[in-house]
């Protein structure tokens, strides 16, 4: 007689695997296992005390430590520690990539087929400089600039501005990438653990095929990424349509929730080389 696998054991399974990536990517960046596991407590205590407060529960050390599993001095020891090292100042990069979505969201900065103008660098909009005004005018459209060449997302020459990605991907950047994939992986793991548990109905599919050539999956590809730019589009121009809004109609109060949509692509053989 077959043994039906617990729901621990099934979600610990799943969860061993979905962090394959992740681990590849700590070794290759220098991050072995005794650092990883010390440093995975604190994420166990934070999400140990959000679901006790989530429950309506006391936090108290022993509640913490029995949910969490680790040990009462531990819980004592790193409390609500914050993390080791400080997260860097987030403000460039989030300046651009509003800068980047407002180009490719607003109907002003598109031509006829939607896609970013190349702007002139000063004057009345559309010009670069109106676009940054439109988005702060606590920083100055120079510096705004220099990051996104930074960044190689955008270029100026002759007094013209162009934009070199087709969404807020930078080439260059590297803790600038590594944020971007922190919170859009976040934000898909939140979504889809979310819905596992009944929570909510998130957004959250994808299509599966396999048996395929290489030559098919790269075919693939290039349909996926034609079929994200057009999605991109739509979603980006009422996504800056609801910013507008509630800046105009909302308080600072009420303005407290984000949103995330996006798409991926990955492609990889039985032994999972991708290709």
């Amino acid at each position: 007689m077959a043994v039906t696998p617990s729901r621990s054991t099934t979600v610990l399974a799943a969860v061993l695997r979905l962090l394959r990536p992740v681990v590849r990517l700590l070794l290759r960046h220098g991050v072995a296992y005794p650092a990883f596991a010390a440093a995975l407590k604190q994420v166990f205590l934070d999400a140990a005390r959000d679901e006790l407060r989530h429950t309506g529960q006391k936090q108290t050390d022993s509640a913490v430590s029995l949910l969490s599993g680790v040990h009462r001095r531990d819980v004592r020891t790193l409390g609500h520690g914050a993390p080791a090292e400080a997260p860097p100042d987030e403000e460039p990069l989030s300046l651009a990539s509003q800068v980047v979505a407002r180009w490719l969201g607003d109907v002003a900065y598109l031509d006829d087929e939607g896609s970013p103008r190349e702007l002139p660098r000063y004057g009345d909009a559309p010009s670069f400089d109106a676009l940054v005004s439109e988005v702060s005018r606590d920083i100055r459209p120079r510096a705004v600039l220099a990051e996104l060449e930074r960044l190689g997302m955008a270029e100026h020459v002759d007094r013209r501005v162009r934009l070199l990605a087709p969404g807020f991907v930078p080439r260059q950047g590297f803790a600038e990438m590594v944020a971007l994939l922190r919170d859009n992986t976040h934000d898909h793991l939140a979504a889809a653990t979310l819905n596992l548990d009944g929570q909510h109905n998130y957004l959250e599919q994808s299509v599966f095929v396999d048996e395929l050539t290489a030559e098919s999956a790269a075919h693939l590809h290039a349909a996926a990424a034609k079929a994200w730019r057009q999605a991109f589009r739509t979603v980006m121009r009422e996504a800056q349509a609801r910013f507008d809004h509630d800046q105009a109609h909302a308080s600072a109060a009420q303005r407290v929730y984000r949103a995330r949509f996006g798409s991926y692509f990955y492609a990889a053989d039985q032994d999972d080389k991708p290709v």
